[in-house]
């Protein structure tokens, strides 16, 4: 079956470490979204994505802060390599905590 060329993900900020999957998507599958509003970048997931949910365009190293939306939404709690599903189990939120600034 031949993949399809279409966006099925979406950053915000060019500064933004991870995009959102606008479909359900799977291991091994192409993300391709656009950086600037026109330039195409792709990489290939580690993980099933579901909708809604964010994939790592790059590595983040543990412990150091997630951007999204061009803000911290997070700090890394262990390496996540690009294509990697970002979530609970290697993002610790900063919101709501009183300890992180």
């Amino acid at each position: 079956m031949k993949e399809s060329k279409t966006i099925n993900a979406i950053i915000i900020t060019e500064t933004d470490d991870v995009v959102t999957a606008i479909t359900d998507l799977k291991k091994g599958e192409t993300v391709r979204y656009l950086f600037d509003g026109k330039t195409l970048k792709e990489f290939v997931l580690k993980n099933d994505i579901p909708f809604g949910h964010k994939a790592a365009i790059r590595d983040i190293a543990c412990k150091n802060d997630v951007i999204k939306y061009g803000e911290s939404i997070g700090r890394a709690t262990k390496d996540i390599l690009t294509g990697e599903h970002v979530h609970i189990q290697n993002l610790e939120s900063k919101r709501g905590r009183g300890d992180l600034k």
